[in-house]
């Protein structure tokens, strides 16, 4: 049996984990799919005051609750933040870090950091237009998906705390670095804004070299939400690093 913690990206919930969680529970694993602060049925919690430490403390405290060890910890596009937060933190709780075609950062650097200067400006005048400083969702299309899951995502889908897209995350690279790490590219159709991290992942001068050694990649020709539209190659390759 292993430990699982699945955690969602911007606009989504633990919601978005149903076609994962429920093949990994059958399977007798342990699975905890978080859901962030503001975000899916904790939306009537949506706030100027949530920040990017907000949602790590959501993380670390689920596993420290719950006392989960050999933790195989996933996280989803904007997630990578704080799965990199983690692994810093309590990375001695961690069999495995899935960065699920994720932001990648470097020591210093927010969620907005490798996005253009375009998408940068876009998100904070809505975010300065909104009641709560949150920017809404973008059509699931940008996903890949349709059809009926396009709708599924579409209606589920919540506005994002937008005090977490500028804040900057400082960590040691050698501690996140000893925790076995994969990450997991989803190339049809390549969100644009995960771009840079897909070129991180393979780049052996990232974090001065320190990214490479226990860290590996595995494309999925499918779109930024995999959970949704291939879960079970996504359960292949969770299950591999739960092993």
């Amino acid at each position: 049996m292993a430990n699982f913690v699945l955690v969602h990206g911007a606009w989504h919930g633990g919601w978005c984990w149903q076609r994962v969680t429920a093949v990994l529970q059958r399977g007798g694993h342990r699975v905890h799919a978080v859901t962030l602060t503001g975000l899916g049925e904790r939306a009537h919690l949506l706030s100027p005051a949530i920040t990017l430490d907000t949602h790590i403390d959501d993380v670390i405290n689920l596993i420290e609750a719950e006392e989960l060890l050999d933790v195989v910890l996933a996280v989803h596009s904007y997630a990578g933040m704080i799965g990199t937060a983690v692994a810093d933190r309590l990375g001695q709780r961690l069999k495995h870090l899935v960065y699920v075609d994720a932001v990648v950062p470097k020591p210093g650097e927010s969620w907005s950091s490798t996005q253009s200067s375009a998408t940068q400006q876009q998100r904070l005048a809505a975010a300065q237009a909104s009641a709560h400083f949150s920017f809404p969702p973008p059509d699931p299309e940008v996903y890949g998906l349709k059809d009926d899951d396009r709708e599924w995502v579409k209606r589920r889908q919540t506005p994002h705390p937008g005090n977490t897209y500028q804040a900057p995350l400082d960590f040691d690279v050698q501690r996140v670095a000893a925790v076995p790490r994969t990450f997991v590219s989803c190339t049809e159709p390549a969100l644009a804004t995960i771009a840079p991290s897909r070129l991180r992942a393979k780049d052996p001068k990232f974090w001065d070299g320190a990214w490479l050694p226990g860290a590996s990649t595995i494309e999925l020709q499918t779109g930024h939400d995999p959970m949704v539209s291939e879960p079970a190659a996504l359960v292949r390759i969770l299950l591999g690093c739960g092993a």
